[in-house]
């Protein structure tokens, strides 16, 4: 088969096919006689390979790693560079309506002043890049590492974990979820609060960063829906779920990644969606205790966040289930 007609086949142009073959993607044999190239089954299979994941938006580079997994029979490490790829997906789409706002704004001011507002547009413009750089996630904990021990060590009472067991009872009180209804857990880890909410019946999600804990969880819950991704990029579309927990896993952001956290929250939430949020209360980013002059008997300590509900349309309380633990619940309003 030559090139036209393998062009045709896939639907795509001949310049493509040599694109690829520039690219080292593919490298069909040529014919003695003539010198075309000559397109067997097999390269025409590549191609469709290619041509797919191209179609998700994956770099040729991503492209030749994908098709050396494929070759060698790894369908797992497929998978995962697939749900890399779509996490990358959803950052890049907040990251455009981001700079769809901050254009818009800009529009506004140039609208409503006669003069160039210089100030306003660099302050703009910077809040657009701090956004940007938040968003960037980085592994710090080597959770991969820590998955096949997880479970042994939530449940043990191991004192990284104080209340362990309570704290994930009580987030599922305080949803309350019906029958059916959907909910997403955040850092879902390998499951473990997830499924308390789907021995009530409802229809789970999760969202963890480690392919490791999110194979655990596959394999405990198979009824359940696991993605690869992270708080500061959910990986669904706006407007999905009932409700949205997360549990032992927020204090691993930032305050302002906190903040953008909630935001990916809402985005993802129903109208009359509900919000809980379990654990540490003097814990930093990084995991460790906070400074003495953090603690508190208030069961706001250390939770700045809180005061984003109200301006964002959220009815909050917050309890304190231990000197450690805190327990946020939030309802969206009426409209």
């Amino acid at each position: 088969m030559h090139i036209k007609e393998a062009a045709k086949r896939l639907g795509i142009s001949a310049r493509a096919i040599r694109f690829y073959e520039e690219k080292g993607l593919i490298a069909p044999g040529k014919e003695l006689s003539s010198g075309y190239r000559s397109f067997t089954e097999q390269e025409i299979w590549r191609l469709r390979t290619i041509v797919a994941l191209r179609e998700s938006g994956m770099s040729v580079s991503g492209i030749q790693a994908a098709l050396e997994q494929v070759e060698r029979g790894e369908h797992d490490e497929l998978l995962h560079y697939l749900e890399l790829q779509r996490s990358v997906l959803y950052a890049r789409m907040l990251e455009t309506r981001q700079t769809l706002q901050t254009t818009d704004h800009m529009i506004g001011l140039l609208q409503g002043s006669r003069g160039l507002p210089l100030e306003d547009f660099y302050r703009l413009a910077q809040d657009s890049r701090e956004v940007r750089e938040l968003r960037n996630w980085e592994d710090r904990w080597n959770f991969d590492e820590l998955a096949s021990s997880h479970d042994e060590r939530v449940w043990s009472g191991d004192s990284a974990y104080p209340g362990y067991r309570e704290a994930l009872e009580r987030t599922v009180e305080e949803i309350n979820p019906a029958p059916g209804e959907t909910g997403l857990d955040l850092g879902t880890g390998t499951g473990n609060l997830a499924g308390l909410f789907m021995e009530r019946g409802a229809v789970m999600n999760g969202v963890d960063q480690s392919k490791e804990m999110l194979r655990i969880c596959r394999s405990k819950f198979p009824g359940m829906t696991a993605k690869i991704g992270n708080f500061l990029a959910v990986p669904y579309t706006d407007g999905q779920f009932d409700f949205v927990v997360t549990s032992f896993a927020f204090h691993h952001l930032s305050g302002r990644q906190q903040k953008l956290a909630l935001n990916e929250m809402a985005r993802v939430l129903k109208p009359q969606g509900r919000i809980a949020i379990a654990g540490f209360i003097n814990r930093n980013a990084d995991g460790g205790a906070s400074a003495d002059k953090h603690r508190t008997n208030s069961p706001t300590g250390a939770l700045d966040f809180l005061d984003w509900f109200g301006p964002n349309g959220f009815e909050s309380k917050c309890l304190k289930l231990s000197p450690e633990l805190y327990l946020a619940a939030a309802r969206r309003g009426l409209p």
